[in-house]
């Protein structure tokens, strides 16, 4: 009977082979399924059916409720920041003529110090002078001042001891930002787009609305790329509006006219497939806890 000595001995110092692969330990990896692609009908924010729906210039498409409230949230944080900023830039103030109230003080007493002192002062080169200008006495009581100082000073090294540093508050921006493309959104350049509804099926509920191009009758999905016009709102897709927009400059629902730079391309969350360009694949790596020999999982490094 062949020995199973390599997979029951456990009092090594390390994990063997059989033992990280029952832990799960390395790189895992798993494809999405089609339940973790967002559909190109759906808010960026709810993830849900879009209700009143909305674009950016970038082709971002929200819930009108939704990107509101996200633009209104945005603008109390940042006067939020505006706030804290001010508070700050009044107390460096306040500290900075506190400080040179003090300075002016320091001054006049060093002064004082040295006009009438135990010992007159000098201005020849015989009698000793310290970095303060000041002669005997007066000296003896700076330096005990320093040594008591260096005495009572902070250990830095201790947590308990370590002096708190001031939080800084920089100057925060105070504009509104896309909060999927990240970059920067004003009310007025979002713009309301429509859908055409196939009325051709009769759907249960509002949650299985089929829409289509108003063109060419095309059911729209994740495999076409949508363009949306500024001016109007009304959605086609790419190759209408490549071949008719484009050339005659004017919307095929409503003849309103529409420039090149009024179509937008819409984003969507992409298809199952692998030509076309999303990746769609989750990588974890587990590595053994210290001490605990369960497996810790954490994302994987970019490589």
């Amino acid at each position: 009977m062949p020995q199973r000595h390599s997979k029951n001995n456990n009092d090594l110092a390390f994990f063997t082979y059989d033992e990280k692969r029952k832990l799960g330990y390395g790189t895992q990896k798993e494809r999405l399924g089609k339940d973790s692609i967002k559909p190109f009908d759906a808010c960026c924010l709810c993830l849900k059916p879009f209700i009143d729906p909305m674009s950016c210039q970038k082709g971002h498409v929200f819930c009108k409720e939704c990107i509101l409230e996200c633009l209104l949230a945005q603008k109390k944080d940042i006067q939020r920041k505006l706030a804290a900023r001010a508070a700050q830039q009044k107390q460096e103030k306040e500290e900075e003529e506190e400080r040179l109230i003090l300075e002016k003080a320091r001054e006049l007493d060093a002064f004082d110090q040295q006009n009438h002192g135990a010992l007159p002062q000098y201005n020849d080169k015989n009698h000793s002078r310290d970095k303060n200008g000041f002669h005997g006495a007066n000296s003896v009581k700076v330096t005990s001042f320093e040594e008591e100082a260096l005495r009572t000073m902070k250990a830095f090294w201790l947590p308990s001891a370590t002096p708190e540093a001031p939080v800084k508050v920089d100057t925060p921006s105070t504009s509104t930002v896309c909060p999927e493309g990240k970059e920067k959104l004003k009310l007025k350049t979002l713009f309301p787009i429509y859908f055409t509804e196939d009325e051709s099926e009769q759907k249960k509920s509002n949650l299985d609305k089929t829409y289509i191009c108003p063109s060419c009758k095309v059911t729209l999905t994740n495999t076409l790329s949508l363009v949306a016009v500024s001016s109007c709102g009304h959605v086609f897709c790419k190759k209408c509006a490549d071949r008719f927009m484009a050339v005659d400059k004017v919307c095929l629902v409503c003849d309103k006219p529409c420039r090149e730079r009024n179509l937008v391309t819409l984003e969507k969350g992409g298809t199952g497939f692998a030509g076309h360009g999303d990746h769609l694949e989750a990588t974890d790596f587990k590595h053994l806890g210290s001490g605990s020999g369960l497996g810790l999982v954490r994302p994987a490094a970019k490589t």
